[in-house]
Parts: C-alpha cells; structure tokens; sequence
C-alpha cells in the first residue's frame, strides 16, 4: 500500500506546495563542483562513487535561512543527527537506520524508504558539529555523496543540503535525466527536509527556498551519440559565413525591416573605482564568457572553451514547443575599456556573436557589463540587431516570422533577469564559503 498512497500523497503536496521555491541551472566545472574526497576511517568498499555512475556529474544546493529560531548551528544538528525521520515527510520517506538506535554517528548505514523503487542504502562518512555527510551504497538510485549543514550569520541560521551524484545505472538515468520522473521526486523530498528543519529550529523561512543545478560534463559523457553528433556540427561551422553584410550593420533600422532591442538589468552594486576582484562585475563578466546567460532548458551552447573568445564558433541548441533545432553563431569583437557617456567613465567588458549561415534569424547579439566608477552602480546590457533571415531551411523561418518575434523579447527578458540572479547567487556562495 505505500507506493500506491505514498505516490498519491506526494503529487497532491506537490501541486499545492505554497513555499517560495527559486530554481536555477548553470553549467558547472569540473574543479568547482567536483565530489569531496572520502575520507578516511570509514568503510569505503561498497560505497557508490559518483564515477561509477551514469550520466553528467550534478552538483546541487538547496539552500533557505531560517530566522526567529534561538539555536545554534550545532544545537540543530543534534536534533537532526538524535533522529533522521524528523526532517523527513513522513508521508513520503523515512531513514530506517540498519543497526541499532541512537543519534547519528560516524560509520551509521541507513535506507532511506520512499514511494515506488526508490529506497536507497547510504552510509555517514563524515560528522562535524555543524554538519554530516552520506555517501551512497551499492543499489542505490544515485552514485555520489550529500551533504546536511548549518551555519550562523547574523542572528540568521542558514541551512545547506549540498549533493553531488550521478545516476546509479542507466535505468536511473533515463527516469531523471530523459523523463525528469527520479529529479522531481527528489527535488519535492529536499525543499519538504528543508520546510521542516525550518520548524524543528522552531523559527520561520525568509526568502523561500534556492536550488542551484550545477551540471558537470565529464569526458566520458562527450563520447555520447548526441554529443558527437554536435561535436561534427559544430566543425561543420568553420566553413559557413555570416548570414548578412556586417559592413552594414550601423545603417539597419526599423524603416529597413530590422529589430534594434537594448536592455539593462541592475546588477548588485560594488564600491566604486575600478571592478573588485570577487566582486559582482568580475562575476557577470565570467557569466558571459562562460555562456551562461541562457536557460539551459531552452538553450545549450556547444563550443571548443579552450578556443579564443574572438573568433570562436557555437553551435546554438535550442528547445521550442517540444522541437530542438540547432544553429551556428561565431564570435567576432570583442572587448574591455574604459567609457565616457555623459560625463561619466564607466569600466566595460563584452563581446558580440554575428549568426551563420542556416540560422533562422540574421543579425548581431552583443552583451556587455557595465560599472559606473563614479558610484560603483553594474549593469547588464544586451544590445541587439536582428530580422528573420533570407535563407536556410524554410520551416524555421517561416516560424520565427509567425511566432518569433515575442519568443525573441521573453528571451531578452530572461536573459537579464537570469544574469541578475546568477550574479546574487555567486556572492551569496562567496560570503558562504568565506564563513565556513
């Protein structure tokens, strides 16, 4: 009777779950997101690495700050550690702990029971005051590690559920990764542990709940078909020029049929003077050229990072009404100086990609962050030209004049927004790591 009750239960708190919950993805590093080393002192011969799995590397972090609560970091994971099935919803998933009683300890195996095939071995590898970490066992549904731990700012508690894992075989990669069943399931059981840490803590959540998805590709995953078949793609690119006369480019206008779109976003503001190393410019900066800019579950950029910035081609894939197509850009300025607009200097980095031949739409994309030095205020900007193209393969172009016009501003729009947040994140995980 649990799957049947126990899935029930889970969808019907799934869609009428009230609490703020901010999701975002970008591309992770191999050096920034990598699993912990195991340490030492603890049987190591069953467990579940994250290179014996499938699929790509994700790191993911849950995080929300409880505020009103008169405990410490260390007094609220004791009274996580004296029973695990506290922060647990009961309705969906329990930790049965293998042997014996007692509060948590190092060495301590568990099965963690929810609905449907999902029960997981794992075992405590590491226990501080303000934290633990579990490591998954042979048979589990993810190979890698998770981390629970809390820390104090300012009369604030901030509580972090950090996981790095891969899929256990290849029947849980297709669940989480192909049909989003397994990352759903999992995403609903962590922000439900979170909610109810916030209530052991006997305080109130400020601010919601903040998932970042740090996905890492690994080689091992390039040597996929869908990989390669992008790879070939993108080589394809060095052989097909621009798609309009760039030469031209400062006469196109509304009356000769072309969009001119400029949009700033706020960034967090910084002392002013030159950008601060750490600061929210180098940040923004490193979001654009890494590509970062876009929603990966609309648009994937495929490209060669250890290339030039000038020059380097991307192939361009891009999700729409449950199609995928791809399309070929190539990098042309780029640059960082120092400006004079109104009487004011400002410190400017950015760089603009021109579209290909094939691609749906003509045109000339830039994107660059500003610092006023005046006042320390940043800015993101996005300056683009562009029309429906001329040539290549007609379906798509006959789509992007039918529907592509609002599709092109919500994207703009996202965009900015998407920098913005990215940007606030990466502080916030700097002050975090700076405290810790």
């Amino acid at each position: 009777m649990r799957w049947p009750v126990g899935v029930a239960l889970t969808a019907w708190s799934y869609m009428w779950r009230t609490t703020a919950v901010h999701r975002w993805e970008m591309t992770g590093s191999p050096s920034e997101d990598a699993e912990p080393d195991l340490p030492s002192g603890v049987a190591l011969d069953d467990v579940q690495r994250s290179r014996d799995g499938v699929g790509p590397l994700v790191h993911r972090i849950y995080r929300t700050r409880i505020v009103g609560s008169d405990l410490e970091p260390e007094e609220l994971m004791e009274r996580i550690g004296a029973d695990l099935d506290r922060i647990a919803p009961s309705w969906f998933a329990t930790f049965q702990k293998l042997d014996g009683e007692g509060p948590l300890t190092l060495g301590d195996e568990y099965v963690v029971r929810m609905p449907g095939p999902w029960d997981g071995p794992v075992r405590v590898v590491a226990v501080r005051p303000d934290g633990f970490r579990l490591a998954t066992l042979l048979g589990h549904l993810e190979a890698g590690q998770i981390e629970f731990r809390a820390r104090a700012q300012h009369r604030v508690l901030e509580f972090t559920i950090d996981s790095w894992a891969r899929s256990g075989d290849r029947l849980s990669d297709l669940m989480y990764t192909h049909l989003r069943l397994a990352k759903e399931v999992q995403l609903h059981m962590w922000t439900s542990a979170l909610e109810r840490v916030v209530k052991l803590a006997g305080g109130r959540m400020e601010g919601g709940i903040v998932i970042t998805t740090r996905p890492v590709e690994t080689a091992r995953d390039s040597t996929g078909m869908t990989n390669r078949r992008a790879m070939r793609r993108l080589a394809d690119l060095k052989h097909r020029n621009v798609n309009f006369d760039a030469a031209r480019i400062a006469d196109f206008n509304k009356s000769t049929g072309w969009h001119v779109d400029d949009m700033i976003e706020p960034l967090p503001h910084e002392a002013s003077g030159p950008p601060l190393r750490g600061g929210a410019w180098e940040l923004a900066r490193r979001l654009t050229v890494e590509y970062q800019l876009a929603d990966p579950g609309v648009l994937r950029a495929v490209y060669h990072p250890d290339a030039p910035l000038e020059g380097r081609d991307m192939l361009l894939q891009i999700r729409f009404l449950g199609l995928r197509f791809a399309v070929g850009v190539r990098i042309g300025e780029v640059y960082e100086d120092e400006r004079e607009l109104d009487g004011r200097r400002a410190h400017v980095f950015g760089w603009a990609y021109r579209t290909l031949e094939g691609h749906f739409e003509q045109g000339e994309m830039h994107y660059q962050v500003w610092k006023w030095l005046d006042t320390g205020d940043i800015e993101f900007r996005l300056h683009a030209v562009s029309k429906a193209a001329e040539t290549g393969p007609w379906v798509l172009r006959t789509g992007f004049r039918l529907v592509g016009r609002s599709n092109q501003l919500r994207f703009y729009r996202q965009t900015c927004r998407r920098v913005r947040r990215l940007t606030e994140a990466g502080l916030e995980t700097q002050r975090v790591a700076k405290a810790a």
